[in-house]
């Protein structure tokens, strides 16, 4: 068997899937210790970390990061915490888990622009946008290893997932098509193979500048809609 045909079909050893699906269960235990029963909302963890327009416009940045950490309940946590186990699987036992994370932060930031461009003013938590970039990048990656995503099912995921993104109310759709794009883009970009070569180093600064890129977009995207978002006071 070839090494291209190998390519997204193991199932080795997890590493960077396995601390990113704990730093997300941890955090959903920490948000719903401190919540105020029963609605996790009214905790100082949502109320600092969850993704909002105003207060990233204001200067909380983090909140681009933080709220991918953060879920609205254990169902919404373990949806997110299956698919993105099932893309680790699959992806980083070829990527190894530098690459790996580096895609999963990528597509995070991309979801988090395609927040502050759709819905900024809606405050917005889950780790959907960096594992539909997931999706996105590992898509793209069969392609270029000529594989086949509709036979491996990817694309079929993905397929259905966008549908479920517009059909069902309260879903982000900014953060999850935001995720998609730029985790697409990720993987045209990212090396694929363990061996080393020319022009790794600067693809993998290529993608750090996309990921910045997003954060500073997102940003920018806050502050041009906040007079949209807050009342103005009148005399």
């Amino acid at each position: 068997m070839t090494a291209t045909r190998q390519l997204f079909r193991g199932h080795g050893e997890v590493a960077a899937g396995k601390v990113i699906i704990g730093l997300n269960v941890a955090v959903w235990l920490v948000m719903t210790l401190l919540s105020a029963e029963p609605y996790q909302a009214a905790g100082p963890v949502f109320q600092h970390g969850a993704l909002f327009g105003p207060y990233v416009a204001d200067g909380e940045w983090w909140r681009l990061v933080t709220g991918a950490f953060l879920h609205s309940g254990v169902m919404h946590l373990g949806f997110n915490m299956l698919l993105l186990w099932f893309l680790a699987q699959e992806m980083e036992p070829v990527l190894g888990p530098w690459r790996f994370t580096l895609i999963y932060s990528v597509s995070l930031a991309g979801g988090a622009l395609g927040v502050m461009l759709l819905s900024p003013n809606q405050p917005t938590v889950g780790a959907s946008g960096a594992v539909f970039g997931l999706m996105g990048a590992l898509v793209v990656l069969q392609v270029r290893a000529k594989q086949n995503p509709w036979r491996s099912g990817i694309l079929g995921l993905v397929l259905v997932n966008v549908l479920f993104t517009f059909a069902v109310p309260g879903i982000s759709v900014g953060g999850h098509l935001g995720g998609l794009l730029v985790g697409a883009v990720t993987g045209a970009v990212v090396p694929f193979r363990r061996v080393p070569e020319q022009g790794d180093a600067l693809r993998h600064v290529v993608l750090a500048g996309l990921g910045v890129l997003c954060l500073v977009a997102a940003v920018l995207a806050a502050r041009a809609a906040l007079p949209d978002l807050v009342p103005t006071v009148q005399a």
